[in-house]
């Protein structure tokens, strides 16, 4: 499932290239139908992004709500766009690119009211301007939970998914089963801190990159897939050089170094 830089990445990118445009809006697979008519032709105001989930606001109050899930893939094409390409939920045309949205755990337009409520869910966004680190500490710092758990719920915070949760995790020299009651506020900080640095990296460079240029020895955009990052399935720990161990954590499977994130 796409972790919260590739959502901000997309609306970034769908903003600069249809934001302003009156477009042509069609679902060839056919589920997305009655709604596309609705939209066809109107001009899209804005796109937002709020941890894995896509706003679309369209003239009229319209609000379209994509959430990936574990299958959901957009392909952008130039406009004119080609023939569809498999079951296409939705297509978007502009002026000069055209997108297509293919197998979205959600594509719906949402009322007012219910948009409020999903937003209500959400914990806050380390990629947003207006989040509030204090709503999630107050969450962290009254839970049994294990923070491994904890930063998988994205009522807590939005956006982090599984590599960031283990990368973050080990950076911290944290062990993913230490309660979030645990924490104290220095460490939630620094760990609300990393988020931020890491996930806005992400979206700069569409991909997830951890290491440390100067210990890779080149920059974050040059660095190969076995070079961005340190534990997420990996052998070993590039710290200590101990056999990384993989076990469930909040229904997913978490990398950690026994030896560096003991506590």
């Amino acid at each position: 499932m796409p972790e919260g830089h590739t959502i901000h990445r997309v609306a970034r990118d769908h903003a600069r290239d249809f934001v302003g445009q009156a477009l042509a809006v069609a679902s060839p697979q056919g589920r997305f139908a009655r709604e596309a008519k609705r939209l066809d032709g109107r001009t899209l105001e804005a796109v937002d992004a709020w941890g894995k989930h896509l706003l679309y606001r369209w003239e009229g109050g319209r609000t379209v709500h994509i959430h990936l899930g574990l299958y959901g893939k957009f392909r952008t094409h130039k406009s004119p766009p080609p023939e569809p390409r498999g079951e296409v939920r939705l297509r978007v045309v502009g002026q000069h690119k055209a997108f297509d949205l293919n197998g979205p755990n959600r594509c719906e337009i949402l009322a007012k009211r219910s948009e409020q409520a999903l937003l209500a869910r959400l914990g806050p966004d380390p990629l947003r301007g207006d989040a509030d680190p204090d709503d999630a500490w107050r969450r962290i710092s009254r839970s049994r939970a294990a923070i491994g758990t904890l930063l998988l719920n994205q009522e807590v915070i939005a956006g982090v998914g599984n590599v960031y949760r283990a990368e973050v995790l080990h950076l911290l020299n944290m062990s993913p089963e230490r309660p979030g009651r645990d924490l104290t506020r220095d460490e939630f900080e620094r760990l609300w801190t990393l988020l931020v640095e890491l996930m806005t990296v992400g979206v700069k460079l569409n991909r997830i990159v951890i290491a440390d240029p100067r210990d890779v020895g080149k920059p974050r955009s040059r660095m190969n897939r076995a070079e961005r990052l340190l534990i997420y399935k990996k052998d070993w720990c590039g710290q200590c050089d101990a056999l990384v161990e993989s076990w469930p954590v909040g229904g997913r499977t978490i990398y950690a170094c026994p030896q560096c994130q003991a506590e």
